[in-house]
């Protein structure tokens, strides 16, 4: 492996473990059906709550969690958990998120004058492996539960991540337009690019047959749906044609006003179709930035699945997702995805203006070249049913102890001795 230490961080004083000083308290929605669901949120008020991991126990945010074989959270992770930077006023993500707010506020308002979406960027980030994956249609051994690539506080209950893990429960509380903001957790490689905390914010917008259809000529002659169809590259079995291209149409046009909101309206964008298994059809957007194409976001058609569940099954909707740090770092010129959990005022400093629509371009703090060592080390032999490594457990131990110093890992080579061909290669 080779690691690549950038003095970046050298002028400033590391990131250290910081306590959470979040309260936990309970907010109770009332369903449409009578009964309530209880989210549990944190206020700003910052208070002494710590993440801690106990011998048989994780607390986070003041909760305790049983610890088992699932167990994998580091001491390094829980301390950005209650950090939430999309909240610290002039942060380059709190600055991203309330562009994006502000624009939604102004461009969508309801007939009594009031905004169309309401906004979430407090919600708990602990959810239950429930929440984050089979409430999103995502099954039993699909690729993105692995342990290896998420942090589990136990068999049952996660890190969330994505946003999306409160879906569900947003649309089960009777809301049909709604943005939610917050930080996930993903085990993932180390560069400039990629860190394990980031932050996303998503949007839904639901449609009963009449808010769809009311502008349509004999648009009370159209439905969302019909018995017998099939589920076709361009709609779901129970969706009409005409009603999925309305949404479509909707949703591109909502997500083309935002990003030329945000870049300006000369702006190239591009369509593409893409996966996801909780949309269909599905869409990706990229924008030509710098003379280069850059993917911003992923979108869809809502699988009605999981708007009946949710008690919904009477609306069509879209949902999207975006990530704020990618936006951040090209409208801000910002080069290195660490330098959003800096604490030096030098950083800060340049992103403190008197309106969240000012044009900014962030300065360098350290122009000094990176050092680059390599390492090489041999592998365990794999327990049976059990694989004892993987890249990203290297990409922890290295952040638990060079913490933001190490810009890169990179592997550069591997080798299995001929006389071992069963054994793991030797990494280097």
């Amino acid at each position: 492996m080779r690691v690549s230490s950038s003095p970046l961080f050298s002028a400033l004083p590391l990131l250290q473990p910081l306590a959470c000083p979040l309260l936990n308290c309970g907010c109770r929605l009332l369903l449409a059906n009578g009964s309530t669901v209880l989210y549990r949120r944190f206020s700003t008020d910052r208070s002494a709550l710590q993440s801690v991991i106990g011998q048989n126990s994780v607390e986070v945010l003041g909760q305790s969690y049983p610890r088992d074989d699932f167990t994998n959270v580091t001491p390094k992770i829980l301390a950005m958990v209650g950090r939430n930077l999309h909240n610290q006023s002039h942060h380059p993500l709190w600055l991203i998120k309330e562009r994006i707010k502000a624009h939604f506020y102004s461009a969508y308002i309801r007939r009594s004058g009031t905004p169309l979406f309401s906004v979430y960027d407090n919600l708990n980030p602990v959810v239950t492996v429930e929440q984050n994956f089979d409430s999103l249609l995502i099954p039993p051994g699909h690729p993105s539960r692995k342990r290896g690539d998420n942090y589990y506080l136990n068999r049952t209950m996660m890190l969330r991540a994505h946003t999306s893990a409160h879906q569900s429960e947003l649309v089960k509380s009777g809301l049909d337009a709604f943005l939610l903001a917050g930080d996930v957790y993903r085990r993932d490689e180390i560069d400039t690019s990629h860190y394990p905390v980031f932050h996303q914010m998503e949007g839904v917008r639901l449609f009963s047959n009449h808010e769809l259809f009311s502008k349509v000529q004999n648009g009370e002659e159209l439905s969302l749906f019909e018995c017998g169809g099939q589920r076709t590259p361009q709609k779901q079995e129970t969706h009409t044609l005409e009603a999925v291209k309305l949404v479509e149409f909707d949703l591109k046009d909502t997500l083309t006003r935002l990003i030329t909101h945000l870049f300006g309206e000369d702006l190239e964008i591009r369509w593409s179709d893409c996966y996801f298994p909780f949309t269909h059809p599905s869409f990706e957007m990229e924008v030509r930035f710098q003379g280069n194409w850059m993917e911003v976001l992923g979108c869809g058609v809502m699988e009605q699945e999981l708007l009946n569940s949710a008690g919904a099954g009477n609306k069509l909707g879209w949902a999207f997702g975006l990530g704020l740090e990618r936006l951040a770092m090209v409208l801000y010129s910002i080069p290195d995805i660490r330098l959003f959990w800096s604490q030096d005022e030098r950083f800060f400093k340049q992103f403190r203006v008197q309106d969240i629509h000012q044009p900014i371009c962030f300065q360098p703090l350290s122009k000094f070249p990176p050092l680059h060592n390599d390492i090489s080390f041999w592998l365990p032999e794999s327990r049976e049913g059990q694989e004892s490594f993987t890249e990203n457990d290297f990409y922890e131990l290295v952040r638990s102890i060079g913490g933001e110093m190490v810009e890169k890992v990179s592997l550069v080579d591997d080798f299995i001795h001929p006389k071992f061909l069963s054994s793991k290669p030797e990494y280097c």
